[in-house]
């Protein structure tokens, strides 16, 4: 399996550092391992998913290249 590229935004980038290094290890293991893991296909959009690592969510978009990861957050707090 090739390994796509992450790209955070300045939001996603945000929550990982305020995160301990327990919780952002487990967050950024779960995103590298990408298209594995609880990932649906957000409805309404035109390329985004949405992954589940626990409470948290993680909003991306993926092409070719790379995975653009839009927004982390709690699971009540990501779809604001």
């Amino acid at each position: 399996m090739e390994l796509l590229e992450v790209i955070y935004s300045k939001q996603a980038q945000g929550f990982l550092d305020e995160r301990t290094t327990k919780e952002r290890g487990r967050i950024i293991d779960a995103i590298n391992k990408l298209p594995e893991g609880h990932v649906v296909k957000i409805k309404g959009t035109h390329g985004g998913y949405r992954l589940r690592i626990g409470k948290i969510r993680v909003i991306f978009e993926k092409y070719d290249c790379h995975i653009e990861v839009i927004k982390i957050d709690n699971r009540g707090d990501v779809y604001k």
